[in-house]
């Protein structure tokens, strides 16, 4: 069998015919609504590693906390310029 004898079938839409892409708002891969849950679930693992490494060394604990609260500074500086 030839295959460069073979017709290729025409496509149904001519080549200068554009298709829209479906709208974002119906995207199945995009998770909507679960933003607080995750934001609640990063906030309780982070407390929980804090207690954690406070159990075994208070002056990692406050090194810990401070790094925290030194991100959350720059974050909130670099958003608000």
């Amino acid at each position: 069998m030839n295959l460069f004898i073979q017709e290729i079938p025409a496509s149904d839409l001519s080549p200068k015919t554009i298709q829209e892409s479906p709208l974002p708002d119906k995207d199945p891969l995009i998770a909507r609504g679960l933003q607080k849950e995750q934001y609640i679930g990063i906030v309780g693992l982070a407390i929980i590693v804090v207690a954690a490494v406070g159990f075994f060394s208070r002056r990692v604990e406050n090194a810990i906390i401070f790094a925290f609260i030194l991100s959350a500074v720059f974050i909130a500086l670099f958003l608000l310029l």
